[in-house]
Order: C-alpha cells, then sequence, then structure tokens
C-alpha cells in the first residue's frame, strides 16, 4: 500500500530535478561565449621572471648583524640580535651537532625560500648545508651557525669557549677565541 507512493514520490523528486538541470543548462548558454585559448596555460617569459622576482621578494631575507662587547670584539649576530657560534668538530659540509647538541646549540636554518645576508660590516659568504634531518643549515665562511639555549637576550655570549667547542664568529668568519666563559651547561 505504501510501495505506490514511494515510487509515485521518487518520480515526482526525479522530475523536478531533471527540470532543474535542464532549466540550468539553458539558461547558462543564453549568454556570450569565449572561444577556448591556449596562451593562458603557458605564460609568456617577461611573466615568468617578473612572477620569479615577486616571489624572492615575498620571502624572508634574515639579516646577519654585527654585536659589539669589549671583550670579544665584533661578532656575529642573528635573528633578534641573538648570538652566532661556531662549533669547532665541524666541516664546511657537516654540522657534527645532533640530538641533544642540537637541542641545547639550536642550529640557525632557513624554512623553503628563505634566504640570509649580511648587515654592515658582515662581508663573508654565506652558504647552507643539509643537516641529517633535512633542513637547510646556514654557513658563513664556511663555518655552520648555531644560537645557544642558555642565550636569552640579544648580545648575550654565555656559550663562549663552552668545552673549548663553542666560539662566537667574528665579522672575518673565524672563531673568536678570547674571553672564555666559564659558565657549565
Amino acid at each position: 500500500m505504501f510501495e505506490p507512493n514511494v515510487i509515485r514520490r521518487s518520480r515526482i523528486a526525479g522530475l523536478a530535478a531533471t527540470t532543474l538541470l535542464v532549466a540550468a543548462c539553458s539558461s547558462a548558454g543564453s549568454g556570450p561565449t569565449a572561444a577556448p585559448t591556449t596562451a593562458a596555460t603557458q605564460p609568456p617569459p617577461a611573466a615568468t621572471a617578473e612572477a620569479t622576482a615577486e616571489a624572492s621578494q615575498t620571502a624572508e631575507a634574515y639579516e646577519v648583524d654585527l654585536a659589539n662587547d669589549a671583550k670579544l670584539g665584533k661578532f656575529l649576530t642573528g635573528e633578534d640580535g641573538k648570538t652566532l657560534y661556531m662549533f669547532t668538530p665541524d666541516t664546511a659540509t657537516t654540522s657534527n651537532c645532533t640530538g641533544d647538541c642540537a637541542a641545547t646549540w639550536p642550529p640557525f636554518t632557513l624554512e623553503g625560500e628563505e634566504t640570509v645576508k649580511g648587515g654592515e660590516g658582515v662581508t663573508g659568504t654565506f652558504g647552507t648545508i643539509a643537516r641529517q634531518d633535512g633542513s637547510k643549515q646556514v654557513t658563513y665562511a664556511g663555518h655552520p651557525l648555531y644560537y645557544y639555549g642558555a642565550d636569552t637576550a640579544a648580545g648575550d655570549t654565555n656559550g663562549q669557549g663552552l668545552f673549548s667547542k663553542w666560539y662566537v664568529v667574528g665579522a672575518d668568519g673565524n672563531a673568536i677565541m678570547t674571553a672564555v666563559s666559564t659558565t657549565k651547561y
């Protein structure tokens, strides 16, 4: 007894859907049409160069600056004025600070299209190396760069000389080995 009503309702619903579809198609076709183009799939060379330049401008460029200390002289600082260090067991292509070491001495890394540049007086060459975890670590004059977790303010040098392996980096890219810290972290 209920089946004829169910069938009737589904036929009405189907008819209504078909009517709406036909109406939508006929009204969509009543306006002007544009011929398809192939030029939109391949931008002209000038547009590609402009897009690349724009992408480069939107990628963040970290500036490495110099701090000046009475005992240490001028040394590199990174984000928020935090001191940058080098680890003497590293090589120009390999960081030897991983795991717990990297938790205490966070590497200065870049993500995506980020870049790094030198501020006034920082004239050495920047580069990057691939870390074991796949991140890009910044190098300066062939030395991978790190922050020290116990440095809490701009210009702190609590890691200077620790274990006779960690040193602040001078503007020339060499370790500054004076004024060794007595902090035992």
